[in-house]
């Protein structure tokens, strides 16, 4: 079974994501583009909401190629 979502700002998801290897790239608006050299993937995290929805944090967990286990473990 897949564990529960969290619920985590922006923030706190750009640093979880910071510990997986990944680095800002560039910013784009209101959207932060991060990249992972290791395995070329990237990532697109909205950084205008406050909280990143359940939907929005299943796609972003998808594209970095991260169970939620491992994401759980990085915050």
């Amino acid at each position: 079974m897949t564990p529960k979502m969290p619920v985590v700002n922006a923030r706190e998801l750009i640093r979880a994501l910071e510990r997986a290897g990944f680095f800002v790239a560039r910013q784009s608006g209101s959207h932060v583009i991060m990249k992972r050299i290791s395995d070329k993937r990237r990532v697109v995290v909205p950084s205008h909401v406050g909280d990143v929805h359940q939907g929005i944090m299943r796609s972003i967990l998808h594209q970095a190629n991260m169970p939620v286990d491992e994401f759980l473990n990085l915050l």
